[in-house]
Formats: C-alpha cells, sequence, structure tokens
C-alpha cells in the first residue's frame, strides 16, 4: 500500500484501501469500514477536480476501424424523458457502476450487459448515450454492416476483435439493430454461417470483463431473438410510447425558449397518441423553427397540433402498403 502511493499509483493504492476496509466490516468494524470508504470517495473526488483540460477519448483505429464509431456523448440521465420505473431500473445499473470496486471485493459484478427492446424512437439510442455521459465513457456504436460478411468464420473473428477491446478499453458499447446478429438459430431462413456467429456471441458475452464496459444490445423486434440470449444479459429494459405526463414534458422542453400560450392538453394527447419520443421531439422544434422564422416568441396549441398531425402523415405514408 505504502509502495503504491509512493509511486503515485492512486488507482491501487485505493484499491487497497477499499481492500482494508471491507476487511475491517467483516470484523464488525462497520463504522471503521465506513468512514475509509468516504475518505476514498472524497480523494477520488478531489482529485477529478483538479484542472478540466480536455481529453478525447480514442478513435478505433487498426483492425477496429470501420467495425466501431466512437460517439462523444451529449446526454445524461436527465436529459431522458422515461417512465420512472425505467429510469430507477437505469439509475441502479449507474450506481453499480460507479460503485463497482465495492461490489467486487464482495464478489460481485456490477450489471454490464444490458438489452434494450422497444418500438423505434422510443429512446434507446440516447438511452445508451446517456449511460455513457453518466459514467463519463465514451460511447462505442458496434457497424453491423462493417462486421456481418458472407465470408465463413470471418464475421465471428471480427466480433472477437470488438469484445477484446472491450474488455481493454472501458467504454459504452452498443449493438443496435440487434437481431441482425441474435436471430432465433432454428429460423428458416438463417444459414450455418449466423448460427455460428450467434455461438460465437453467445460465449462471447460469458466471458468475463475486467475493465467492466457496459454491452448494450437494442432491437424493434425482440420476438426475433434467440431464447439463449436472455439469460446472458444482466437486466432487460423494455422502452414503450411516451405516457400523457411524458408528452408534456417531452413537448414542453423542446419548446423553449419560445413562451406557450394556455396550451390545451388534452387536444395535444389526443393528436400525439401513439407517436414515438423522437417524433414528438421533432414536432415540437419544427413548431419552434417555424416560430422563429415567423419572427415570433410564442407557440400556440394549433401550432403544435399542426406538427403532431405531420409526424402522423408522415408514419401513414411509411406504414401504407403500395399494394
Amino acid at each position: 500500500m505504502l509502495k503504491s502511493r509512493s509511486d503515485g499509483d492512486d488507482d491501487l493504492f485505493f484499491s487497497i484501501a477499499l481492500q482494508i476496509a471491507a476487511s475491517e466490516a467483516r470484523q464488525g468494524h462497520k463504522d471503521t469500514a465506513e468512514e475509509m470508504r468516504l475518505e476514498v470517495d472524497r480523494a477520488r473526488a478531489a482529485r477529478s477536480r483538479g484542472p478540466s483540460v480536455p481529453i478525447a477519448f480514442g478513435a478505433p483505429r487498426g483492425n477496429l476501424e470501420g467495425l466501431l464509431e466512437m460517439r462523444q456523448s451529449r446526454f445524461k440521465m436527465k436529459d431522458v424523458v422515461l417512465n420512472p420505473r425505467l429510469v430507477d431500473r437505469m439509475a441502479d445499473v449507474v450506481r453499480q457502476q460507479r460503485k463497482r470496486d465495492w461490489l467486487r471485493e464482495h464478489g460481485k459484478v456490477p450489471a454490464r450487459r444490458l438489452l434494450f427492446v422497444g418500438p423505434p424512437g422510443s429512446g434507446k439510442t440516447m438511452s445508451a448515450e446517456a449511460f455513457a455521459g453518466e459514467l463519463n465513457l465514451p460511447l462505442y456504436v458496434i457497424r453491423l454492416e462493417g462486421i456481418i460478411t458472407k465470408f465463413m468464420g470471418e464475421t465471428a473473428a471480427k466480433l472477437r476483435l470488438v469484445f477484446d477491446e472491450s474488455a481493454k478499453r472501458r467504454g459504452v458499447y452498443l449493438f443496435d439493430e440487434f437481431d441482425a446478429v441474435g436471430s432465433h438459430r432454428n429460423s428458416t431462413n438463417d444459414v450455418a454461417e449466423m448460427r455460428r456467429v450467434l455461438n460465437s456471441f453467445l460465449q462471447f458475452m460469458e466471458e468475463d470483463n475486467a475493465t467492466d464496459s457496459l454491452i448494450i444490445c437494442a432491437t424493434n423486434h425482440p420476438s426475433l431473438l434467440d431464447r439463449a440470449l436472455l439469460r446472458r444479459y444482466d437486466q432487460v429494459l423494455e422502452f414503450k410510447t411516451p405516457s400523457q405526463n411524458d408528452i408534456k414534458e417531452i413537448i414542453s422542453v423542446n419548446l423553449r425558449p419560445m413562451k406557450a400560450q394556455r396550451l390545451s392538453w388534452k387536444k395535444i394527447f389526443d393528436a400525439a397518441e401513439n407517436l414515438s419520443q423522437s417524433e414528438l421531439v421533432r414536432a415540437a422544434d419544427d413548431a419552434v423553427k417555424t416560430a422563429i422564422l415567423e419572427q415570433r416568441t410564442t407557440i400556440s396549441t394549433e401550432n403544435i397540433l399542426e406538427r403532431l398531425q405531420e409526424r402522423r402523415d408522415m408514419r401513414a405514408a411509411f406504414l401504407d402498403d403500395p399494394a
């Protein structure tokens, strides 16, 4: 412990201190253990408040270039409007990640393998970005078009590269549209190569990850996923269409800095029914842009209803069967 301190290795010093605190707790010295943990937290917080110099996360290079797309997070948990139950479960994952050293002292590992299910535009990608922002980690989006190939064994080899990177470099790794990889192994349209890919993915998910990177898989079609995947995830988080309270908050937040003229929320709720989060955000944003161009500082119920109807028309046109 003294050597780590003299060498300036703060991370090792704090880790040993927490191990001693855990030993004290097991011996019944709970007050001493808690005091030591508080001091470690204070020391870590003081270190993090040092000179603020922006440090760019390392972009993927070499064999990983084209497989991973690095994104800087723009959001934190407070920016995501979701139902309270889902927010609580996400906050629990954040807490486990932040206190992962404490958990490992007691032989436990933090939740780090998550499955997001829900309709398009329900906040899955934004929530993955919020996890990265809340934990001050880079977000790496796995580019499935770069991973999935027609050559036998190559797709599994590229997946191996991604999981090896997640073990070496802590971050949030997002597999979007995951059903392209995780579909049923007995699907009638499946081929032997994709079955091998899924088997490889299942194996990689079982491996220990000393960095505690978050692996997030997101899908709009959970019914397509192989059932064997379920037990590989620490949490399955379901995203739903916004409730009336969610609709009001999403629209109100995105109308800023404009002023709203005594809005008729009942009419807005009716017009917004079954629209996704992203559609609500875009409708409010379009209303604000129109107000700016017309040199107005206020937005009326009619302005919002018009934009919501546009979104409904767009959805109907997209889903309409030309046959």
